[in-house]
């Protein structure tokens, strides 16, 4: 009989899985980086830094303030044990993964290949050209390359054909991210920063979607096949010809979850077997735009009741809630999301915008006012000020009413 899972338990599986009600460490040093990095299996990177670029968000969300050089040594170093490849969107990801997504690689490059009148096909002598001064020089960024014949053009996210045609051999895996130069990728052969063991290693198809539907069962610890298949945004049917072999094989438990129905009907879901199922869940914390607790929307509505859009592509006046919103966990619901600036001239957190959701505690506002406080205190901030703007503006105020606030 199949086994009904409860909202609120639903919740908590999902936090623990992802990291969330450990005990916070008391000081952070590589081996707690990899442990929380090994986790999720992927930390999805963007360029965006008005307040924190969002890699370094999930884990100050799970382990609270730490040294980021430890992090950059261990992703941006040229033979850092993570690199970087398209895992969900652009991350980074241990090294020994890459030959999971051979496949994707194969199929990148079949299709650009496919295109008769595409760009791969008519700017073939430039990839060799690039693959040709990578051998000879190293590794390099697209800005060591480029020249006064290819320098960029047009608007600012406008591409030279030297990114691009790096950026095609990266996808195909006919180069691979060797650390970052500032925060420009650096492309390598990968026989140049990668060992043997991992350049060599060839796995199947059906292998690898089976490993990594596993890692995405056991990172969201319960989820429908849209969830499972979306972590490494994998295709449905072979997502599914996985989750049937892995409940075969007894790792995936099938369940149905409170509310979760499709059609009228209960939606299939599935447990991972190892997954934890803690009773609370008293965990406050800030969360990425980019996190995987709610990177994909339908199942941060569907978990947490909380319609959520990134609004960085809004323009100004059309925004509901501002430019950088991160939700807010307090507890374990979303209870609220917080518009953040860092004004690193004045040395200023600024507070945009705060927003209460219905679901949240009485003890929200102060909640929040101590995770900015932490926060503040993690990028060397020494004032906090918040506009008057949004439903949780007034009560965060007053909660951060002390020398940090003005």
């Amino acid at each position: 009989m199949t086994e009904t899972v409860s909202i609120a338990s639903a919740r908590r599986i999902a936090l623990a899985a992802q990291g969330f009600g450990r005990p916070v460490p008391s000081s952070v040093g590589t081996r707690q980086l990899t442990g929380a990095l090994d986790r999720l299996g992927v930390l999805q990177i963007d360029s965006v830094n008005v307040w924190e670029r969002s890699h370094y968000l999930p884990v100050f969300a799970r382990l609270g303030a730490y040294d980021k050089s430890l992090l950059d040594a261990i992703t941006l170093a040229p033979r850092a044990r993570y690199l970087e490849y398209w895992g969900h969107e652009a991350t980074f990801m241990r090294r020994e993964m890459l030959p999971l997504f051979q496949w994707r690689m194969d199929r990148y490059r079949d299709r650009a290949l496919a295109d008769s009148d595409g760009w791969v096909r008519e700017n073939r002598a430039t990839l060799d050209w690039l693959l040709a001064e990578i051998e000879r020089g190293g590794p390099r960024a697209a800005s060591d390359i480029e020249h006064e014949d290819n320098v960029r053009q047009g608007p600012w996210w406008g591409w030279s054909d030297v990114k691009r045609g790096l950026e095609v051999l990266f996808r195909s895996g006919e180069l691979v991210s060797a650390g970052r130069k500032g925060f420009e990728r650096r492309y390598a052969l990968p026989a140049q920063v990668l060992p043997a063991e991992i350049t060599s290693r060839v796995v199947p198809k059906p292998d690898a979607i089976r490993e990594l539907v596993a890692h995405a069962a056991r990172a969201h610890g319960i989820g429908t096949l849209d969830d499972i298949a979306d972590y490494f945004r994998l295709p449905s049917a072979d997502t599914r010809d996985a989750i049937r072999d892995l409940v075969d094989a007894g790792e995936l438990l099938p369940v149905a979850v409170e509310g979760w129905t499709q059609g009228g009907k209960p939606r299939a879901a599935w447990l991972h077997r190892d997954a934890r199922r803690p009773r609370r869940m008293d965990v406050d914390a800030l969360l990425s735009p980019f996190d995987p607790v709610v990177w994909a929307r339908s199942r941060a509505l569907r978990l947490f009741d909380f319609h959520y859009r990134i609004e960085i592509y809004t323009p100004e006046p059309k925004r509901v809630h501002g430019y950088y919103v991160q939700p807010v966990l307090i507890d374990g619901v979303l209870a609220g999301r917080v518009d953040l600036k860092n004004d690193r001239q004045s040395k200023t957190l600024l507070v945009q915008s705060a927003w209460r959701e219905p679901s949240a505690p009485r003890e929200t506002a102060d909640k929040i006012a101590a995770l900015l406080r932490r926060a503040a205190e993690w990028q060397g901030l020494e004032k906090i000020s918040v506009r008057e703007r949004g439903t949780l503006s007034g009560g965060l105020r007053g909660a951060l009413g002390d020398a940090l606030s003005h």
